[in-house]
């Protein structure tokens, strides 16, 4: 994974609540934090003020992590964050949608309590994200709990038969789960520094054949210095590919 203790990254909610005094259309998306590594209530907390200060722009990006050096500085287990994550998601959920919450799991007491303001979306979209240290399609654990759980999701895997594959078997897992499998999001990743123009416009064409409700643009290793740099390579993209 291409970071170090070296690289440069915001705390997502202090950036997400500055993004959104100074924009007004432009969604707002954590991609992703990882949340057993939070205090869940806490959390809840802070996503709903952004969502109120954005006027209901949060789409809320969450995963497990895979570093448990990360774990063991915040005296967390790596080994059921797994668990603890989908305690997590029931729990958001709750406190986004009910102005007073009685919660018991095995992490988590909430006794007749709640947070407020609430967000203007009741709840907040959650998406996950899905990766395999091989970058081979996650495990049919990760894909089920997206499939019953999620929103949406960021597949780590590029538009190819094992990126279908994955989106085929999340699907059949959200119809298991008694759920629409349409409901649950799809976001598709351009990579600026894959290619040029004929690049772009193919990769979005292959996220739109697998069913993409969402497109990023990742500027990440195009050796940019300045928030400018990377806004044009952002432009250049919408260029090509249109709206």
């Amino acid at each position: 994974f291409p970071y170090t203790y070296e690289s440069y990254i915001h705390e997502p909610f202090t950036l997400l609540g500055y993004l959104a005094a100074i924009t007004t259309s432009l969604q707002l998306t954590t991609g992703i934090i990882i949340l057993p590594q939070r205090q869940t209530v806490l959390v809840a907390k802070q996503a709903a003020e952004v969502d109120v200060l954005s006027g209901g722009r949060l789409r809320m990006g969450v995963g497990v992590g895979w570093n448990p050096v990360e774990y063991e500085a915040l005296g967390k287990d790596f080994s059921t964050r797994g668990q603890e994550y989908e305690e997590q998601v029931s729990l958001l959920r709750a406190l986004w949608t009910q102005d007073v919450v009685n919660f018991e799991g095995r992490w988590h007491r909430v006794t007749h309590a709640g947070i407020n303001p609430l967000p203007v979306q009741r709840p907040i979209p959650i998406w996950m994200g899905a990766g395999s240290g091989a970058g081979n399609i996650p495990s049919n654990r990760v894909l089920r709990r997206i499939g019953r759980l999620a929103d949406g999701w960021f597949p780590m895997l590029p538009p190819n038969e094992e990126g279908k594959e994955a989106v085929a078997r999340v699907r059949q897992y959200a119809v298991d789960a008694g759920r629409d499998p349409d409901a649950v999001g799809l976001e598709g990743r351009i990579t600026v520094s894959a290619g040029g123009p004929e690049d772009w416009a193919g990769e979005l064409k292959a996220w739109a054949d697998m069913g993409a409700s969402h497109i990023s643009v990742n500027t990440g290793g195009a050796g940019f210095t300045t928030p400018d740099e990377n806004i044009d390579a952002i432009r250049r993209v919408k260029e090509v590919v249109g709206d």
